[in-house]
């Protein structure tokens, strides 16, 4: 078989097929589903400049690439940040005329519909924000023009053309904001929500993207559109306690679900500096299985080159020094995936985060334990528990929560997916590997994924 062929197979058998279904919120208010009923896991990929910096071969080789990835949703900007309403695109285009919200650039935005287009073909959702947040707000940013084009009221008339112009694309979710919190500007977003509503009759799904250690929850109540809740993790800080953002936002009012929007970028220096070293493939996945197991309904990721699509054609921010061609195919990128394919073998409208089944520590920051299982909350009606430990130690778990006399246990790879079986016990209403089954050196590390099932369930 040809290589080309073999790619071709190997793309297709990636891109996930959810067919013409927009997103809705799960009954339970905790999750996306598929408006034909489909579980959906939002695994992003945070292509901000796509629309500025990529024409459209290159949009297609990045859309290819990340669909085969088994990545489900691209989070990119219509105008974006570096530079992105003063500097043309690839093809030569500008996305506004006279820097006037009202007098969107043609020419721009038919190249946006055919990218939108491409996504929709290879089965891609794109979360897009209307514009970065800097520009509705006046103030000096150190890496980046800051122009305040916004009011609310050509925010209403910029939002209703956004609405009605993608109000038949299914693979469209609005995303406001843009790295900003809403200080002084609430209205300009709401207006915009409202045009956005006005627009497409209320099809897609709203949300807003905060600043970094900053959540949605801290403003929600003067945002009634909000379909679900975002928060940015960052950049700031190494092993940054993830899942008290996600618990947070899960105990606020109203429910709605929860998504980690930015975390720290692979290869973007620890505290926006590389002297404190990079951030890596491992830290991306702690964030990552931290995430989604306290309850996340999906995860974006990110890498430093990517973000900004940098090559040598533009000036590097944050010492980006991998092509973005190149940086597509890091480690980390290959192994967002094997998180979506784990949650979406199991039951999973009805996850829910557990910590009580853990009986041995938890640990503090690099080896938090995290645990999501199946079932009701306070009810022993679990088929599963999965445990993410970010370093390799001993573990015990309550197993009494799963009905079944008779267990099976896993280590699960998060690096390539791989599972490893324990073998099948009595349930016994604990469980710990014993030294003959932990991880050995030569599987790999140091994270780790320990599954405990009802046996009889039979799960992938």
């Amino acid at each position: 078989m040809k290589v080309k062929s073999l790619l071709f197979i190997l793309l297709f058998a990636g891109i996930s097929n959810f067919g013409h279904a927009q997103l809705k919120i799960s009954e339970n208010k905790r999750y996306l589903i598929t408006d034909n009923g489909k579980p959906f896991f939002w695994l992003a990929d945070t292509g901000w400049e796509l629309f500025h910096r990529l024409n459209t071969g290159e949009a297609d080789i990045y859309l290819k690439t990340r669909a085969a990835q088994g990545f489900t949703v691209i989070q990119a900007v219509l105008l974006s940040e570096c530079d992105g309403v003063t500097v043309p695109t690839p093809d030569g285009f500008l996305p506004l005329i006279d820097k006037d919200v009202t007098k969107p650039n043609e020419d721009y935005f038919k190249v946006v519909d055919k990218i939108i287009q491409k996504a929709a073909d290879y089965g891609l959702f794109m979360a897009i924000l209307p514009t970065w947040g800097s520009h509705a707000q006046d103030r000096w940013h150190p890496f980046f023009q800051n122009l305040n084009l916004f009011t609310e009221k050509n925010a209403y008339v910029y939002g209703k053309f956004l609405g009605e112009r993608y109000k038949d694309s299914w693979n469209v979710v609005w995303v406001l904001g843009g790295d900003r919190l809403p200080s002084d500007t609430e209205k300009i977003w709401t207006s915009l929500a409202q045009g956005i509503k006005d627009g497409d009759g209320g099809k897609h799904l709203l949300t807003y993207h905060p600043c970094g250690i900053h959540s949605t929850v801290e403003f929600s109540k003067d945002f009634p559109w909000l379909d679900f809740h975002s928060f940015q993790s960052g950049h700031q800080s190494q092993n940054y306690p993830v899942w008290e953002m996600v618990t947070e936002a899960l105990k606020s009012k109203p429910e709605m679900p929860v998504l980690n929007m930015e975390p720290c970028y692979e290869n973007i220096g620890i505290g926006f500096n590389s002297l404190n070293g990079n951030y890596t493939d491992y830290d991306s996945r702690k964030a990552a299985y931290w995430s989604v197991f306290a309850g996340a309904f999906g995860y974006t990721y990110g890498h430093n080159s990517v973000w900004q699509m940098w090559s040598e054609k533009h000036n590097p921010i944050l010492e980006a020094d991998i092509s973005w061609d190149k940086a597509i195919h890091s480690a980390g990128s290959y192994q967002m995936q094997y998180l979506k394919k784990l949650i979406l073998s199991r039951p999973f409208l009805n996850r829910f985060p557990d910590q009580s089944i853990i009986l041995s520590e938890i640990g503090v920051h690099s080896d938090y334990v995290v645990v999501t299982r199946d079932g009701t909350a306070g009810n022993n009606d679990a088929t599963y528990v999965m445990a993410y430990l970010p370093v390799n130690k001993g573990i015990t778990l309550n197993t009494s929560v799963i009905q079944a006399k008779r267990i099976k246990a896993f280590w699960y790879n998060p690096r390539n997916g791989i599972t490893y079986l324990h073998g099948n016990f009595e349930n016994s209403g604990e469980y710990s590997p014993g030294w003959d089954n932990r991880i050995r050196p030569e599987m790999g590390g140091p994270d780790w994924v320990l599954i405990v099932e009802d046996e009889s369930k039979n799960y992938k």
